[in-house]
């Protein structure tokens, strides 16, 4: 008799260990991974909330700084904007005392949100007038961003400098009314 209930008293066990690893399968491992889920999905909601606080704190700084671009973001007409670049160009180069060599703007349309027009550009002059020439360009509030510049010497003393220098300048699209 004792072997009987030995055998019942395993079976038992083996049934008990059998509805538990089930019951972990079915119920334990996927409410595990339904909790993981959320808790990572409540971290990137908590991060998002913050980035959004902070942009709220900043709001003042941020529509400043994007009514200063579109006020001066080159015409969405793109013959006017290169017109505009050029015009500034010029400015630039009168103001400076250097000398143009050459401008070649080119429309590139990224987006709806905006276009650029990339522009590649050379002027030679001396040491004083490159740099004053740079300078203008960086303190005109006209949407023009120096993308790379690339200086050598034309003569062995380092007296005549030749700027090569590709630029890009902000297009917004006009609002729709």
């Amino acid at each position: 008799m004792e072997t009987k209930n030995r055998e019942k008293i395993l079976a038992i066990a083996a049934g008990v260990c059998a509805g538990l690893w089930l019951f972990n399968l079915l119920v334990i491992t996927p409410m595990t991974n339904a909790w993981h889920r959320r808790s990572a999905q409540i971290d990137s909601l908590r991060k998002a909330i913050a980035e959004g606080t902070m942009l709220l704190r900043r709001q003042d700084t941020v529509r400043g700084r994007w009514d200063y671009m579109r006020t001066n973001a080159l015409s969405s007409n793109p013959t006017v904007a290169e017109r505009q670049l050029f015009v500034a160009f010029d400015r630039w180069v009168g103001a400076s005392g250097v000398t143009e060599g050459s401008f070649r703007p080119q429309l590139h349309e990224t987006d709806d949100n905006y276009s650029t027009i990339e522009c590649r550009a050379d002027v030679t002059g001396t040491p004083e007038a490159v740099t004053q020439f740079l300078f203008d360009m960086e303190k005109d509030p006209i949407g023009v961003k120096l993308e790379s510049c690339e200086l050598t010497s034309r003569d062995d003393n380092g007296r005549q400098l030749a700027l090569a220098l590709d630029m890009s300048g902000l297009i917004l699209p006009t609002p729709n009314p």
